[in-house]
């Protein structure tokens, strides 16, 4: 078994955790940016292909005390490096250091890397952050780096191989974006803290570039979010692709042919709905799909006015979930004010009987939609601290 840790966005780590038990994984300590669990590989292999709201799924190689560069290296020498490392590979070392004698990260990095390339004098050390993302910018292919994280914690070192390569955001097929866009992750996030069955009628009336009605198919559908990329584990010598291979067929067996219920984006932006129609065609989701270019009182009009999200067909269930301007980055926040009055005035008038869950950095603009709301996550987007909101 694998000492594995899943490192998240502060705010979701309790959705990680049911995502790793739906998927059979007991999940251990649930701390701050991230959940301990143990696996198998095909287990490592499946919470890459299939967590929706993880951003790294690391394995632990070793912890040992160090309290000096002698000690650190010593104890490195000892490492099994090439369980981890393949011949004529990079190593990258992200490294922190809090408490300890060892508080020179570079210095740390530099022992660790000498390590590495005395027991595999083929591997190449790539010290600045910036290249080690340009060797794993490309999710089409396994990553050519491999990236360690290093935690110095009170004189105590621990090691851990991240599995994954690129963030786990990156599902690969999001390659136009629109203004301030959403990331995956928290697409994902949104969907499953708000507790949508996948089987009714889901609208985001300012979908941007389409990452929420994009998630929302991926997952109605059951269809794995790393079904379109590689990770780094692939490229481990002790990998076994005969397991990748039967994880991946297991996988994709339980996805659905069709979206069990309509999922439609709009908005006002030409640009925009044309950047989510040509993700939504990369993610294989597309025909699950209806974008239309309207603003929002248009959009409550047509959902008001539409069969298949009339309250006779889904009386209960439908939701409308965004995530609209915050006024920070896009929008002016006293304008903002009558947009968020727009959403409140859409659920006690035309879309009476929907739900309604956003995303907002500002409780003044919640406030302005009039509705009694509840909070149901707190998280971070784009370095703010942002609430998913959920009418009662």
């Amino acid at each position: 078994m694998l000492a594995c840790y899943a490192i998240t966005t502060p705010g979701l780590e309790q959705l990680t955790a049911r995502e790793l038990t739906a998927l059979g994984i007991s999940p251990g300590e649930v701390e701050p940016g991230g959940v301990a669990f143990e696996a198998t590989p095909a287990q490592l292999y499946a919470a890459n292909l299939q967590l929706r709201t993880a951003s790294r799924v690391l394995a632990r190689v070793a912890a040992f005390p160090a309290k000096s560069f002698a000690e650190l290296e010593r104890k490195a020498r000892k490492v099994e490096w090439g369980g981890w490392v393949p011949d004529g590979g990079a190593v990258h070392f992200r490294v922190t250091s809090r408490k300890s004698k060892l508080y020179h990260q570079d210095g740390i990095a530099e022992r660790l890397e000498r390590a590495v390339q005395e027991a595999l004098p083929s591997v190449r050390a790539v010290r600045a952050p910036s290249e080690a993302d340009l060797l794993d910018d490309d999710v089409t292919r396994p990553p050519r780096v491999q990236r360690f994280i290093v935690r110095v914690l009170r004189d105590e070192l621990t090691l851990s191989a991240d599995s994954s390569g690129a963030l786990l955001y990156l599902r690969g097929y999001r390659q136009a974006t629109g203004k301030a866009p959403l990331r995956e992750t928290l697409a994902a996030a949104m969907l499953l803290a708000s507790e949508w069955d996948a089987a009714a009628p889901l609208v985001d009336p300012m979908c941007g570039s389409g990452t929420i009605p994009i998630e929302a198919a991926l997952l109605a559908r059951r269809i794995p979010p790393g079904a379109k990329r590689h990770f780094a584990f692939e490229r481990w010598p002790a990998f076994d692709a005969a397991v990748w291979d039967q994880v991946k067929r297991d996988a994709m067996a339980a996805t659905l042919e069709r979206a069990p219920a309509a999922i439609l984006g709009a908005d006002r932006d030409a640009g925009a709905i044309a950047a989510a129609l040509a993700n939504a065609e990369r993610a294989g989701v597309a025909a699950d799909l209806e974008f239309v270019q309207a603003p929002i009182s248009e959009t409550v009009r047509r959902l008001s006015a539409t069969e298949s999200f009339r309250p006779s067909v889904f009386p209960s269930f439908r939701l409308l979930l965004t995530n609209p301007p915050y006024g920070h980055r896009v929008g002016d926040r006293a304008r903002l004010r009558d947009l968020y009055a727009s959403l409140g005035n859409a659920l006690r008038g035309p879309l009476a009987g929907w739900r309604l869950a956003f995303l907002t950095a500002d409780p003044v603009l919640a406030k302005a939609t009039g509705l009694e709301l509840r909070q149901v996550l707190e998280t971070t987007n784009g370095g703010l601290g942002v609430t998913l909101y959920e009418s009662r």
